[in-house]
């Protein structure tokens, strides 16, 4: 008898093995097809010119490798039920376990194709720029995808928790109460939020503009925008974490956005000169009415200023087409050496400070000056 025993629990071992094999045979040729007919897919849809399906894939491999892997071990947990009794293996707790993993796996799918789409769509848009000559705006990209992937992750949460067997409208009634509370907690990190919201809807600056503030000591290049806090490169190459909040009672230039650089500069001409001042600043403005990296459709002056204590100054002032930093004083250094060459062809030269002194009593006065101590 014992034997007779003996003999059905080796069966019974035997034909749970068999089992457990043969499931997990099935759900690995089953993830090997599935992988091998997305790799297939993939190369076809690499030579197309539309970037969503491509992103659609990528996004597809990882939950669904994990799909069938998970459906495969609940699979092999059914198949232990019969064998060993348990009420970790009961169906309501299985079923429970497969919906966490759907809606797990949908998120997860729903995150990765917002972050695929966006690698996609920022490098069209840098093509297109780089084509058109001009600079990629990335903010809006960003922004976008950071709320589609939160609103993925609350969506999934939401939906989970009456699967577990949270309430939605008991955890509403607990936010009811306690928001106020909380919100005055986190008033800052609140204000902070809605101040990023509002650098994204208002956009007065976008990654990669050069931005500074005449109220406080904020200067440099955003490097990114972020729900709390706006990361700012100083010319010293110095990281610069401002609140975003703080934005909301900031003044801000932009100067990445300028449509032209200043040229502005007073230049003084000797009083012996005098004679020669209306032909000089009528070459001047000709040089600059001629200039080929000078704006004409902006204002373009070039007029007498004043009597200064030794000289006589005019200005310049005028636009170039460009606002690249480093250009701009390119064409800067051109300008001004320009008009060095045409105040000497006038055998006219610069003024700086000088004392004359004339007669005896202008003789005495420096004869004592140098006798000073």
């Amino acid at each position: 008898m014992l034997e007779k025993f003996l003999s059905l629990d080796v069966l019974t071992d035997l034909g749970w093995a068999a089992e457990l094999i043969a499931v997990v045979t099935v759900t690995l040729i089953a993830r090997f097809v599935a992988m091998r007919f997305l790799a297939v897919v993939g190369r076809h849809l690499e030579k197309t010119k539309n970037a969503w399906d491509d992103a659609l894939l990528n996004a597809a491999r990882a939950p669904l490798s994990w799909f069938i892997l998970i459906m495969g071990l609940l699979w092999a947990v059914e198949v232990s039920d019969g064998y060993v009794d348990t009420e970790l293996f009961s169906a309501q707790n299985l079923d429970m376990f497969r919906q966490l993993t759907f809606i797990v796996l949908i998120a997860m799918f729903a995150i990765r194709f917002t972050s695929r789409a966006e690698e996609r769509f920022l490098k069209n848009q840098k093509d297109e720029a780089d084509a058109a000559g001009t600079t990629p705006d990335p903010t809006t990209v960003h922004a976008l995808a950071k709320l589609l992937r939160l609103a993925s992750v609350i969506s999934a949460v939401l939906i989970a928790m009456p699967t577990v067997g949270i309430e939605i409208t008991a955890l509403l009634a607990f936010g009811g109460v306690g928001g106020i509370a909380i919100g005055f907690a986190a008033k800052d990190l609140l204000a902070n939020f809605f101040g990023g919201l509002m650098i994204y809807l208002d956009r007065p600056f976008a990654i990669g503009d050069w931005i500074r503030s005449p109220d406080r000591e904020i200067e440099g290049t955003v490097e990114s925008i972020g729900w709390r806090l706006t990361v700012v490169r100083t010319f010293d190459k110095r990281p610069l974490y401002i609140p975003n909040s703080v934005f909301n009672t900031l003044s801000l230039e932009n100067p990445s956005r300028m449509s032209n650089r200043r040229i502005k500069e007073n230049i003084g001409i000797r009083y012996s000169d005098a004679g020669k001042m209306d032909a000089i600043i009528n070459d001047v403005k000709a040089m600059l009415q001629s200039h080929e990296e000078i704006d004409q459709r902006q204002t373009l002056i070039v007029n007498l200023l004043s009597y200064g204590p030794s000289s006589l100054d005019f200005f310049i002032y005028t636009f170039t087409k460009t606002t690249d930093w480093i250009r701009f004083h390119e064409i800067k250094q051109d300008v001004l050496l320009k008009i060095v060459d045409i105040v000497h062809s006038h055998d006219a030269d610069f003024a700086f400070p000088t004392t004359t002194l004339d007669g005896i009593d202008g003789l005495l006065a420096k004869n004592v000056i140098k006798e000073e101590p």
